[in-house]
This record gives C-alpha cells, sequence and structure tokens, in this order.
C-alpha cells in the first residue's frame, strides 16, 4: 500500500500557496519560522511541502514525461501550435504556457527549499543534544538541499543560465536577480549535497521509505548532476560547448557512486517487469533491496501516469477508465534490441485495451511505453476516470547509479575491469542465465576494446534500460549526441519502410496476431511470414505500414517531420517565459539562441 499517500494533502494544509511570481513571492507561513524548525513535528510538515510542487501540472505531466521528447526512443509530433506541441517540434513561443508554469513552479518548489533550509540552518534543532532529533532535523536539511537541486537542474536543461535564488523570503532579500551562469548553479548545488548527504538517512531508516528523498537518492543525484555539469551543452550562440574541468565532474560521478554501491550496494531485483508493476499496484518496494531509489507518491486521485503515458486504455464499460500515451516508441528502438533482452517487451507497449478490454495490436508509430498500465489498478478507478491514477513515478533506480559509475570510470580510466563488472551487472537482469555467456561476458568482451567503444554500449544499453522512463533527452544532451541519434532513428524508420515497400530485409512486413486467453499473441514479431499456420490467426499491416501515398516522400509524417528541426546543434533550450521578463524589471532577456 501507500505509506504516503496523503502527504502532499497534509503539507498543502500547511502551507499554503498563490500563483504569484517566483520574483513577488508571498509569505510561506503563517507560523514563525523559529517556531516552526525548534521541532521535528513541524519541521516535517514544512519539508513535506517542497514534494507538493510534484502535484502540479508543471512536474506530473510535463517535465516528468511531455517535456522530454523528442529523442530516439520516445517521440511525437503534430501541426498544431498548441504548447506540447510548440516545445516537441522545437518552435515555442514566450507565451507558451507550458514553459510558464514550469518556470513559476520549479521557482515556487525552490523558495519552499530555501524556506526549509534557511530555517534548519538557524535552528538550534540542527545540533540537538537528543541523536533522534539531530538526525532527523540532518535528514530534512539534505531532502531540501536536494530537491533545490533536481529543480535547478531542470530549469538549466530548459532554459540555460537562470537565476539562481539561494535565500528565503525575507526582508532585506533582493529576489530580483540576474541570470547566472548554468555552470556556477550545477556546481553549487551538487556541492551543496556534497555536504549534506553525509547526515542524511538511509531509505531504511526513514518513514516513508523510497518514497521520501534520502541518502541513496542523494548520492544517486550528485552523480547525476556531475554528469551533467560535466557534459556538454548549448550556449547561446548557438554552438555546443563544455567546460574544460569536466573531468573533475566525472570523478564525483565516479566517486559518489561507488559510495553508494560500497555502503548500500544491493543486487538488481531479478524481475524487471515487476519494477513498474509495484507501481501501478501501488506496492512500494523494500528499500533494502528495490532498484527504484526514490519515487514521486503520487496520492490516489492524483498523477498523470497510466493516463499521458503508458498502455492505451480506450474509455468503455470497463471499470478501469481511459488513459493515452503522449510520446511513441519508433520501431527503430524496438528493433535495438536483442530479441532475447527481456526489457523490451516491459518497454516496449504493442497491445491496447479497447471499450470491451480486449487487447488489440498497435499501429506500428502507436507503439507505447509498456511499463505502467491503469489495466492493473486495485481497486479499479471507475468507468469514466481518466487522470488521477495515483501510480508513483521513479525518479532515480540502481540500475542507473551503476550504468553512471561504468560511464564515468570509462571516461575516467577507459573500459578497465571496474566499468565492465558494473555493465554486466545490469546485463545479467536482461537476459537468462543460460544466454548470459553470449549475451553478457562475449559482448562485454566484444565492446571493451576501446573507450569509444564502451562509451557507445553504455548509450546503447541506457536506451534499453531506460526506454520509457524519459530521462534520453538529459542525456543526448550531455553527451553531444542529441542531433545524431534522432536522425539515426529517422533514418533506420525510411530503410524500413523502403525495404517493406521493395520486399527485401528480414523484418515483418505483416504481424500474424490472435487473443488467446485475453492476452495479445503476435506469432513473428522478428521475422518475415508468408502464411499463418492456420485459420486462428489475423494479418496485420507492420513495418509497410510506414509507407503513405500522402506523407513527404511517400513515409508516414511522422517519419520525416517529428525530427524534422533536430539537426546540429539542436535547439533544446527554450525561452525564458513572457511573465519572467516582464516581472524581472529589464533584468531578464531572451538574448540567445535564436529568440
Amino acid at each position: 500500500m501507500k505509506n504516503i499517500k496523503n502527504i502532499l494533502i497534509i503539507a498543502l494544509a500547511f502551507i499554503m500557496h498563490s500563483c504569484s511570481d517566483f520574483l513577488e513571492p508571498d509569505s510561506l507561513s503563517t507560523f514563525n519560522s523559529e517556531y516552526v524548525f525548534s521541532n521535528v513535528d513541524d519541521a516535517r510538515k514544512a519539508t513535506n511541502a517542497i514534494y507538493t510542487h510534484f502535484n502540479q501540472d508543471a512536474f506530473r505531466s510535463r517535465l516528468s514525461n511531455n517535456m522530454t521528447g523528442n529523442t530516439d526512443i520516445e517521440q511525437n509530433f503534430g501541426t498544431s501550435t498548441s504548447d506540447r506541441y510548440q516545445i516537441w517540434n522545437l518552435t515555442p513561443q514566450v507565451t507558451n504556457g507550458d514553459l510558464k508554469v514550469v518556470w513559476e513552479e520549479a521557482y515556487k518548489a525552490i523558495r519552499d527549499a530555501n524556506f526549509v533550509i534557511d530555517g534548519i540552518n538557524a535552528s538550534a534543532a540542527l545540533n540537538s543534544t537528543d541523536p533522534a532529533i539531530k538526525s532527523n532535523m540532518r535528514q530534512f536539511l539534505g531532502e531540501a538541499y536536494t530537491l533545490r537541486a533536481y529543480w535547478y537542474s531542470m530549469l538549466v536543461f530548459h532554459f540555460g543560465d537562470v537565476p539562481f535564488m539561494t535565500q528565503a523570503p525575507k526582508a532585506g532579500v533582493e529576489f530580483n536577480l540576474p541570470k547566472e551562469d548554468r555552470n556556477v548553479i550545477l556546481s553549487a548545488v551538487i556541492q551543496d549535497m556534497i555536504n549534506a548527504e553525509k547526515d542524511m538517512q538511509w531509505a531504511d531508516q526513514t518513514s516513508y521509505g523510497i518514497e521520501q528523498v534520502n541518502r541513496e537518492y542523494t548520492l544517486g543525484m550528485i552523480a547525476r548532476l556531475a554528469l551533467q555539469r560535466g557534459g556538454w551543452f548549448l550556449k547561446p550562440d548557438m554552438t555546443m560547448d563544455r567546460k574544460s574541468d569536466y573531468l573533475d565532474y566525472y570523478q564525483i560521478a565516479k566517486d559518489y557512486t561507488q559510495k553508494l554501491m560500497t555502503l548500500k550496494d544491493r543486487e538488481l531485483p531479478k524481475d524487471f517487469n515487476q519494477i513498474f508493476l509495484n507501481e501501478s499496484k501501488f506496492i512500494v518496494a523494500n528499500p533494502k533491496t528495490s532498484d527504484v531509489l526514490f519515487e514521486v507518491p503520487f496520492p490516489i486521485g492524483q498523477g498523470d501516469v497510466g493516463w499521458n503515458i503508458g498502455i492505451r486504455v480506450d474509455a468503455g464499460t470497463h471499470p478501469y477508465g481511459s488513459g493515452g500515451n503522449y510520446m511513441n516508441i519508433p520501431p527503430s528502438y524496438l528493433y535495438s534490441f536483442d530479441t532475447k533482452d527481456i526489457r523490451r517487451d516491459v518497454t516496449c507497449g504493442l497491445y491496447y485495451l479497447d471499450k470491451d478490454f480486449v487487447p488489440q495490436v498497435v499501429g506500428i508509430g502507436a507503439i507505447a511505453q509498456g511499463k505502467w498500465s491503469r489495466e492493473y489498478l486495485s481497486p479499479a478507478p471507475g468507468a469514466s476516470t481518466n487522470k488521477g491514477t495515483g501510480i508513483n513515478w521513479p525518479m532515480l533506480r540502481y540500475s542507473d547509479v551503476v550504468l553512471m559509475y561504468a560511464e564515468a570510470e570509462n571516461e575516467l580510466n577507459g573500459p578497465t575491469a571496474a566499468a565492465q563488472s558494473a555493465l554486466k551487472r545490469v546485463r545479467k537482469r536482461a537476459f537468462k542465465e543460460v544466454d548470459w555467456t553470449d549475451k553478457v561476458d562475449t559482448y562485454v568482451a566484444n565492446v571493451s576494446g576501446s573507450k569509444d567503444n564502451f562509451f557507445n554500449a553504455i548509450v546503447d544499453e541506457r536506451a534499453w534500460e531506460f526506454g520509457g522512463e524519459m530521462i534520453r533527452k538529459y542525456e543526448l544532451i550531455r553527451w553531444n549526441l542529441y542531433d545524431k541519434k534522432v536522425q539515426a532513428a529517422s533514418e533506420q524508420c525510411k530503410k524500413y519502410a523502403d525495404e517493406a515497400k521493395a520486399g527485401t530485409g528480414t523484418l515483418p512486413d505483416y504481424i500474424y496476431v490472435k487473443n488467446v486467453n485475453n492476452r495479445l499473441v503476435i506469432l513473428n514479431l522478428d521475422a518475415k511470414l508468408a502464411i499463418a499456420p492456420d485459420a486462428t490467426w489475423t494479418r496485420v499491416s507492420w513495418l509497410n505500414a510506414l509507407n503513405s501515398s500522402t506523407g513527404a516522400l511517400g513515409y508516414q509524417d511522422w517519419i520525416t517531420k517529428a525530427w524534422a528541426n533536430y539537426t546540429y546543434p539542436v535547439r533544446y533550450i527554450m525561452p525564458l517565459p513572457a511573465v519572467a521578463i516582464t516581472n524581472s524589471k529589464g533584468l531578464l532577456k531572451n538574448d540567445g539562441y535564436g529568440y
């Protein structure tokens, strides 16, 4: 069951927020700050208030998934000029509502984190002689630093240089600030987490386990943001760059992933599917063994997982409601998997549930993220429901930590035995033990001939491991591979279409499907088949459906248009929202990136 499902509601009752701009923040509380942070219970409630910002559209439908396409493994496009299509097509306007809500909510979350940080640092309770009080206050402080770091990470990924506020609202503090260099911001918040993590509590010591920021997550976030800081970024003059000290940050990533792997190692759970099934079934994993280190704890009736991301379920008389999928998985990604890789069938949703709750095969351009589905909700939420499934959203998994370690070690020292061992750990879960010699040992040996080859293997492995979890965009940015990978996906889809039209190639132009015990079975997903073995199978267009008589060059429009603007350098930086510029009284402006 969900241990923390009411935490956001409780926090909202404690600290009320208005819709004012971050540059003119309202008072955060009618309570006296000195009193609030003099005791554990109220300090906990104040810290909980930072989490409420995950329960706004800025995160639950924007930052968590909508704004993280298009990539080589998750994509969508449209001819609409609505907010999300502007972002997907890289044509955002300063009036874009999605950008406005993300900007405002991010700074509200930062404001609330600053309130906690300032309050606890000024509190005598931080150094209490009572070990329990001292431990809890330092844990809350670590949570606030980590959550603040998350929001700044997102701001600089999407907007580049932004105002850097580190103090809570109070008399005499100036909040109308100019832009700060994104690398200065990242360096600062990484150091904050480094300073805080040693005094934080492990997930199995906290009240809410993996539904609460914990030491494991903070260690992982130090590494994730260090790789962001050490990675490439787009400058206002539309060139990609990275700082000369980037190896220092790869060293930090290595050190802190290694620290977590030394102090709190765990076997990767053998059942890859169960990791995500737990979230759809409201099962919170054991924090000692969980692959998920922190997941956003959406209350029942909140959250968009299973509504705009996951297996499509059509509205009908069945009691599970309806949900769709805004980001599709291209066939180039589906067929990049080894056919024996267990992760493929979990990640690539090849079915949807119709109005009668009967599974039907999806079209080739509508493969869904298969890791979550409202069909597993218990109790069923009701026929008229859609949003608000209450399915949690994973923020960081242990396999990510292991692969970050492998990447950092390779960048610093090449494909050492330690780097190879880390890659093997992740691949072992992806294949049955009988296949380990070929798919793990031989595979890793073959990709370890050079630093570049091993890096490319890490790029691939992260795609297969985290497909549908909507982190690929940020990785392609920091690797400076955004244009190369999306254009390769587009060209691969064109190649499939050409082969299907010409009757060449080995993959299926048509697939044969049938329903067995209310489960969709595909007979020939990986190979051509001239004719079905019997009449129980239905032939369905597959790769041949990539062709179109109306699309550009004869292809389906999404193949040529979804990634059309993703050429070097990809303009992933968005314009500052108009409201931010107006309220800054001349300090902020859109000065670069073609805006």
